[in-house]
């Protein structure tokens, strides 16, 4: 079928070498695809930008992905995003070649900058006791995963912990970073106990305040935390344009001498909703004018890559593009049966399970 002008257009520039990304390499082109096994499970069928069906995993890989990154559940009581699960979509992920990124949220649910749970079985656990917790249950999924041919190439210790993890012992109050540090010292330790290769991230939601990044980042520095990369998230609904991403990305690089990964982006190809939750994002045209289409969710995810690779990143993740908003995958974890999905219109896939022809993860 022959493209409209306004998508020829976008294609032309696209694909036009961009001098300034010439000196970058990004080598992380991730995608999050956490709730990809349950889908599979409930038979939600996945194809090509051609509309043949095939592998989800490989169809991502023709898109451009090399990455995938798995979060971990203690004890869901969903079951998924367990060890178990996790270890099954770890060989699922490596068999199709990609690397693999482990997210560990330290909590039987979603850890995010408004909550970090901490795990029912860590319960009442004082500090030192829950710095053991972390440094066995790091080391048990990273030796777990290791035993089974799929280490780990990179892991998360803690999810978006803008203010700390494992509330509330690991709460940053008052500037005191020492109880979190000691936390993502154990995780760190733990990691390296397993595999000396696998790098370490401390991923924080806080790239759209200059400020709150100096002083998360700047605390845990100070207080002795030892990491590898520094991961952020950014959506550009909730965290500036483009141009504060690329000053966020170059300072927080060129202050802690670390390499940077987008731990998180994500934009909508559409309003419409598709199951009988109300969807996150509703607005026609989030950011930058750019609309909620398949071209404009292209557009945008281009525009985060090359921004993103032009200050110094070495990678960018999207989340949860194969989310469709098939039945029974929903949210909650309590009740994954019914709760429904608010993110099938921000997944790249649509809703039938066809791939958006114009996404590229951008080599």
């Amino acid at each position: 079928m022959k493209p409209s002008l306004a998508v020829a257009a976008f294609l032309a520039v696209a694909l036009i070498p961009a001098p300034a990304l010439a000196h970058a390499k990004e080598t992380m082109r991730g995608a999050d695809v956490s709730t990809l096994q349950r889908s599979i499970e409930l038979g939600q069928k996945f194809y090509d930008a051609r509309g043949r069906r095939g592998n989800p995993y490989e169809i991502l890989e023709q898109a451009g992905v090399n990455y995938v990154r798995l979060r971990i559940w203690n004890d869901p009581t969903s079951g998924y995003s367990n060890k178990q699960k996790v270890l099954k979509q770890a060989r699922a992920a490596k068999a199709a070649g990609h690397k693999l990124l482990i997210d560990f949220h330290y909590s039987d649910t979603w850890a995010d900058p408004g909550k970090q749970f901490t795990p029912a079985a860590w319960e009442g656990h004082d500090l030192a006791q829950l710095q053991q917790d972390v440094y066995d249950y790091t080391y048990d999924i990273c030796t777990s995963l290791k035993r089974q041919g799929t280490t780990p190439d990179s892991v998360q210790i803690g999810n978006e912990i803008n203010v700390g993890m494992l509330w509330p012992t690991g709460y940053v109050n008052n500037s005191d970073f020492g109880p979190l540090t000691s936390l993502l010292n154990a995780g760190y330790d733990a990691t390296k106990a397993c595999s000396r290769k696998t790098q370490v991230m401390v991923h924080t939601a806080l790239v759209g305040n200059i400020d709150a990044a100096h002083w998360f980042y700047d605390g845990i520095t100070a207080a002795g935390a030892k990491w590898d990369i520094t991961a952020l998230s950014y959506y550009c609904m909730w965290h500036g344009d483009l141009a504060n991403l690329a000053t966020v990305i170059g300072d927080v690089k060129a202050r802690y001498g670390k390499p940077v990964v987008i731990a998180e982006t994500a934009y909508p190809w559409t309003t419409e909703n598709f199951d009988h939750l109300e969807n996150i994002i509703l607005s026609p045209a989030p950011c930058d004018g750019i609309p909620a289409t398949q071209q404009g969710q292209a557009q945008q995810f281009a525009a985060v890559q090359n921004t993103a690779r032009a200050a110094g990143a070495i990678g960018v993740f999207y989340w949860e593009p194969t989310w469709t908003g098939i039945a029974r995958n929903g949210w909650d974890t309590e009740d994954i049966e019914n709760s429904g999905n608010a993110w099938e219109n921000m997944a790249t896939f649509d809703d039938s399970g066809r791939i958006n022809p114009y996404v590229r993860w951008l080599r």
